[in-house]
């Protein structure tokens, strides 16, 4: 009987061993294999299993083996990831983003700037291509304008043009939410974007200081309530006329939906991105009855409530 016994423990010996070594092997050939990943890549905060989910919808090619694997080497980075090279052997790119980090850069989005001047100067800055960056942006998202929040973005050298749109405007959306819940209580894209970004980016234009944008929040609804065009120059800044000067001509030549002096409504999309003072002053403006304004020779706006105080305000400039 013990003689028995000792056979069989021996056989699952010589199995265990066997099993042993063909994982070995197994996982030494499974290592060894070359993979194709980003340069760089976003890792979200979270577990391992989140963490494997994440790089499974950014087209790399892990599974459940890898979840195993990174718990014997570690815990996944959250943040940006920098591999280096875009061909590695799959252990090398384990154990990269487990222990690697991406060196940042900052950039910045200046408030009133267009998305499309924005990226193309980005583009030149970072070296990358402007075509592709600004056709990954309309992959990204169907609105075109004031989806990227103006403020400086910290961004990992070296990364693509589909990971950097990615990346600017998962950020910017989740501000967009933040500020939507606390102002209002709600988030709704269409109402947010095409009422409430579209006010601030007219505000964003017109007002010459951070004091005056309830002022100008203000006459843009005083003046859609009363159907009043907007004729507001800010509005033909839109897009790759960013910095192109509002002349007689080219408010006689525009026939756009964002030429305010020519439509009784505000235009379809905003016309720039945005400041968080902006955004506010858009959901709450002031308080006053004015109708409208003009810059005096301080560089600041002179506000009224009929067009008599308005062309005094225009003769004293």
């Amino acid at each position: 009987m013990l003689t028995k016994i000792l056979k069989i423990v021996l056989l699952l010996i010589l199995f265990a061993g066997a099993g042993a070594v063909g994982a070995f092997f197994y996982f030494k050939h499974y290592l060894q294999e070359e993979i194709t990943v980003p340069r760089t890549l976003y890792i979200p905060k979270g577990s391992s299993r989140s963490a494997i989910m994440a790089l499974q919808k950014r087209g790399i090619p892990v599974d459940r083996r890898d979840y195993y694997l990174i718990k014997l080497i570690g815990y996944p980075q959250a943040g940006w990831i920098d591999l280096g090279t875009t061909h590695m052997p799959r252990g090398k790119f384990l154990y990269k983003i487990t222990h690697a980090k991406a060196a940042l850069q900052k950039v910045t989005l200046i408030p009133g700037e267009t998305t499309e001047v924005f990226l193309g100067n980005l583009a030149k800055s970072l070296d990358l291509n402007e075509t592709r960056l600004l056709d990954a942006y309309r992959k990204e998202t169907e609105i075109p304008e004031g989806v990227l929040i103006a403020e400086t973005y910290s961004v990992p050298k070296g990364i693509d043009e589909e990971g950097l749109v990615h990346y600017l405007i998962g950020q910017s959306m989740q501000k967009h939410r933040q500020i939507a819940k606390k102002e209002l209580g709600h988030f709704d894209a269409k109402e947010w974007f095409s009422k409430y970004i579209t006010i601030a980016s007219i505000v964003q234009k017109e007002a010459a200081n951070q004091k005056e944008m309830p002022l100008i929040s203000a006459v843009i609804y005083n003046r859609l309530k009363r159907k009043m065009k907007l004729q507001m120059d800010g509005t033909l800044n839109y897009g790759k006329y960013s910095h192109v000067k509002v002349t007689p001509k080219r408010i006689q030549e525009d026939n756009s939906s964002y030429n305010t002096y020519k439509i009784a409504a505000l235009p379809p999309w905003p016309v720039c991105t945005v400041s968080t003072a902006a955004i506010k002053a858009a959901i709450h403006p002031a308080s006053v009855n004015y109708l409208y304004f003009v810059r005096g020779k301080n560089g600041t706006h002179q506000f009224s409530n009929s067009y008599r105080k308005h062309l005094q305000n225009i003769h004293q400039k």
